[in-house]
């Protein structure tokens, strides 16, 4: 019932008084009271004025799983859509759904992690200010070809940003998402596997929105929508936005990739044509990054004219933090 009184605050462009919402969802004022008092607990802020009634105010950092799944339609991620208040971290939330067959194409966000994290472990600061979600793919692909997976996702992210904001986001590979010299957004993607099979793949994406501050070991790298553009973001507008992209690249992708795709990716990944450091293990190569190949592996020509393909690794990109 709290679902559908927090639908009728949405619609309303003024205070809504609690008879009124008595008569049209046909409970008690007594009952709408308590249901208003359990959406202010689950962090909603809404204006109670006596002889007005109630009203919802802007919370442009709340998820509102209504807005952002109305008339939205998908091919393969979307299908469904689960909505968190908090939880360890999306990916490890889908994990533990996916152990126990939940289906391709699920998504879970949150609006805040508690231990959210990016690649090699790395700990991903997790406030209301950002967009925190997962995405499920059961597929018929390679294991190898999970690099490709990032690639998708990340041209998709970016595609949605440009939209959206009209900033000049660029992606920096294999999982960065920029504006100018600084970071946006993070991709994680993990896998289960067989030796020969994947069970699932699962892409964790986390895009700094309406962050305001960052740590200090960050804080000359990092950047947000916000901080861009001096405007606030509705999360749940710019959250359908960016499924859609991600749902209409991963559809195409997973027929075939086209050449056309990959040449626009290309023209918007950063890293092409700078000299890189890539850190393998105990040892460092330096090179020109040169091309990304279609299961997005990075060419780098080293400075003895070697031709190397990287499907991950550590890179430091001249100029890019």
């Amino acid at each position: 019932m709290k679902e559908k009184i927090l639908s009728a605050l949405r619609n309303s462009d003024d205070y809504i008084s609690g008879e009124t919402l008595s008569k049209k969802l046909g409970i008690t004022r007594s009952a709408v009271w308590k249901n208003i008092g359990q959406l202010k607990k689950d962090g909603y802020i809404i204006d109670s004025v006596t002889n007005k009634g109630y009203r919802l105010q802007n919370d442009f950092n709340m998820i509102a799983h209504e807005k952002v799944m109305k008339d939205f339609k998908c091919s393969n991620i979307g299908k469904k859509l689960i909505v968190l208040k908090s939880t360890d971290s999306t990916n490890n939330e889908l994990k533990r759904l996916a152990a126990i067959g939940e289906e391709s194409g699920t998504v879970i966000v949150s609006e805040v992690q508690t231990s959210g994290r990016g690649r090699f472990g790395r700990q991903w600061e997790s406030d209301k200010g950002g967009l925190y979600f997962s995405f499920l793919l059961r597929t018929d692909l390679p294991p190898s070809d999970i690099a490709s997976i990032t690639l998708a996702a990340g041209y998709a992210v970016c595609l949605a940003v440009r939209e959206y904001t009209g900033l000049d986001a660029r992606i920096k590979w294999p999982n960065d998402i920029i504006i100018e010299n600084r970071k946006l957004c993070g991709i994680l993607t993990e896998m289960s596997a067989q030796s020969d099979r994947l069970d699932y793949i699962i892409t964790g994406i986390g895009i700094n929105i309406n962050n305001t501050e960052f740590p200090d070991d960050i804080k000359h790298k990092a950047s947000s929508i916000l901080l861009e553009t001096n405007k606030i973001t509705d999360k749940s507008d710019f959250f359908r936005t960016v499924l859609t992209y991600i749902d209409r690249v991963l559809s195409s992708f997973l027929i075939s990739i086209s050449i056309d795709d990959m040449e626009n990716f290309k023209g918007l990944c950063a890293t092409l044509g700078r000299e890189v450091s890539v850190k393998r293990g105990d040892t460092v190569l330096t090179g020109i990054a040169k091309d990304i190949t279609p299961f997005g592996e990075l060419v780098i020509e080293t400075e003895n004219a070697q031709s190397i393909k990287l499907s991950s690794g550590e890179v430091t990109v001249q100029g890019i933090y």
